[in-house]
């Protein structure tokens, strides 16, 4: 197992990530775009429910997350580098983007954060709660969990890699196309 993050580096990775969900829900989302790192993979699986193997009966295995990601069965949900996030950012500011027209409301709740100490940075764990609000429409909640990879640079942090999974494996949201 990895070493966990000394308390000063908690509140540094804690802060880092109320800032990027700041950003986020201000719409500032250049801004948000700096702090991912050129090579940034951002990915959202698909999830399924499998049926429970009965030769893992009595094991932790039997209950595993990776169970529900890793069969195959459906593309991920996401698939992003950072050219494709710079596009999804460079659409929201078009004025014939009618998925951002109005703007959407949103509130990110960010909770949980272990971290942990790993070559050239920190692996982080953390919960995610996303409000989404629309002029018009439903408003709906997103629930999952992060797992990033932060590295750390001369600018402060940088998200080199993000998996989120969602709690649910059927999404009746609008969107998947919101940045978690």
């Amino acid at each position: 197992m990895s070493t966990p993050v000394s308390l000063e580096q908690q509140h540094r990775i804690s802060q880092f990530y109320y800032r990027e969900a700041r950003l986020l829900d201000e719409r500032l989302y250049q801004q948000w775009l700096a702090l991912l790192s050129d090579d940034v993979l951002y990915t959202i699986p698909a999830r399924h429910t499998p049926m429970l193997d009965p030769s893992l009966r009595e094991t932790e295995a039997l209950l595993n997350l990776q169970q529900e990601t890793g069969s195959g069965l459906a593309p991920p949900l996401r698939d992003d580098s950072k050219l494709t996030l710079g596009i999804r950012v460079m659409r929201a500011y078009k004025m014939n983007s009618w998925s951002d027209n109005p703007p959407a409301r949103t509130r990110r709740f960010v909770s949980n954060i272990e971290a942990y100490v790993v070559d050239g940075g920190f692996e982080v764990y953390s919960n995610l709660l996303l409000y989404y609000s629309r002029y018009g429409q439903d408003n709906h909640l997103y629930s999952g969990r992060r797992h990033d990879r932060l590295r750390e640079t001369a600018d402060g942090l940088q998200i080199a890699a993000r998996e989120v999974l969602l709690d649910t494996n059927v999404v009746t949201g609008p969107s998947v196309g919101l940045f978690f």
